[in-house]
């Protein structure tokens, strides 16, 4: 009877160290769902606007010669329908410049067209998910909703005409300069938007398509176009 009461009491012993570490493991999960779907939407938050205010500072000062410097970012994307307030746009799509809370434009496989170009397909990646997250709300953007682009002197007033929900990731057949499988045949001025799908996972793309409305110009007090008031 003392020889079961031992062997009872060394798989309790077991049960309860192995529940002790499931606990903790439990424990240690939940830090990191946190982290990655709260904290990193935090430090992104702050870098994003950091960066926002440099590029905002800068064009506020005398423009001398040169080549536009793109570096710190070409300007900003509206998309009321996302209600994510400004995305700084920055070139490259890899992690480290997605991590700082922007979009970015693509530079390969296929390299974007910029707005002001005459025709082309201006290409952007940003995360769904963790690192501000600024393409989140991406299935709320429907056909006919307007997407804007604000650069120091000029706005940029886009038109959704096509939304893809899922497409695998190697599909670069959407970054086309002319994108065909948005249903267009002919070179114009479009906008795409990619990001991952379904929420929280890598495994898919989900993408939107515009197409260049019309331009307006800045004017000394940015007033923005009615789609932004």
């Amino acid at each position: 009877m003392a020889r079961n009461d031992r062997v009872r009491g060394r798989i309790a012993a077991v049960v309860s160290v192995i529940g002790e570490l499931l606990i903790t493991a439990g424990v240690i999960m939940a830090l990191f769902v946190v982290y990655s779907l709260w904290w990193t939407n935090v430090l992104a938050d702050r870098e994003a606007k950091r960066q926002g205010n440099h590029v905002r500072d800068t064009w506020a000062r005398p423009q001398g010669p040169g080549a536009l410097d793109t570096k710190d970012g070409i300007g900003f994307l509206h998309v009321p329908a996302m209600r994510n307030g400004e995305v700084l746009v920055k070139p490259g799509t890899g992690t480290k410049v997605l991590n700082e809370g922007v979009a970015g434009f693509y530079r390969e496989p296929e390299r974007a067209a910029m707005p002001w170009d005459k025709q082309g397909n201006f290409t952007l990646a940003a995360h769904r998910d963790g690192h501000g997250a600024r393409f989140h709300n991406i299935d709320k953007i429907k056909t006919g909703d307007a997407v804007v682009f604000e650069t120091r002197d000029v706005w940029y007033v886009y038109k959704v005409y096509a939304q893809l929900k899922q497409t695998s990731r190697f599909n670069v057949d959407v970054l086309d300069a002319v994108p065909e499988e948005s249903g267009k045949t002919r070179p114009g001025r479009y906008l795409t938007l990619t990001t991952c799908t379904p929420v929280y996972t890598s495994d898919y793309r989900y993408v939107v398509w515009a197409e260049l409305e019309r331009t307006e110009k800045v004017d000394a007090r940015r007033t923005p176009p009615k789609e932004l008031r």
